[in-house]
């Protein structure tokens, strides 16, 4: 369904402590292998090690991760070097989400922001929205393409657009009924991006 809808990307949330729609490795490669040629899989990975994540998207067999948690500059730079398209994930908890900016800019080749609370062991999925003053901030100093997620809804992703003006949105839980993706949520979703301008370079 996403795919049928123009998505650019299509999450497959690996193994992780929190959020919904979790797969293991085995059940993201086989869905992977199922997509249609023009859909890009990405794997949402909650390892913290190069090696590790470079392991996992060779298994599910994808090219692009995005990955959940805080990394060292050390294995960011060592992941830059993988040969993945690299999402890098901030949790915006404060203003010193800002200050993430320097430490992965020159090694990631986006940006997500996102509404969990690592030191709880949430990484996506939650549902909460973040202060978008602070998204808008980062997506104006930021020297890569920032995505935004957390919280958004068909209802709401046309004020978070035309507030952050980020490179995309990232969705998840706010299209979702019985633990499945929704069709009618979804076209909705759809409708509302499209309503809502372009997005930024």
């Amino acid at each position: 369904m996403a795919a049928a809808v123009g998505a650019d990307f299509l999450g497959l949330v690996g193994p992780m402590p929190s959020g919904p729609g979790i797969l293991t490795l085995a059940e993201a490669r086989a869905v992977a292998q199922a997509l249609p040629d023009d859909a890009r899989p990405i794997l949402l990975t909650a390892a913290e090690t190069a090696q590790d994540i470079a392991r996992e998207a060779a298994f599910v067999g994808v090219e692009a991760v995005q990955v959940v948690r805080p990394l060292t500059g050390r294995e960011a730079r060592a992941l830059s070097g993988q040969g993945l398209h690299y999402l890098q994930v901030i949790h915006v908890e404060g203003p010193d989400a800002l200050d993430l900016i320097d430490l992965y800019a020159e090694h990631c080749d986006a940006f997500l922001l996102d509404s969990g609370r690592p030191s709880q062991g949430q990484f996506g999925g939650t549902g909460r929205v973040h202060d978008w003053t602070l998204s808008a901030a980062f997506c104006d100093r930021a020297p890569r393409p920032v995505y935004l997620a957390g919280g958004l809804t068909p209802e709401t992703v046309g004020a978070a657009i035309r507030q952050v003006r980020p490179a995309g949105v990232d969705i998840c839980s706010g299209l979702r009924r019985n633990g499945a993706l929704d069709p009618a949520l979804l076209d909705t979703f759809m409708a509302a991006i499209d309503a809502s301008g372009d997005f930024a370079g």
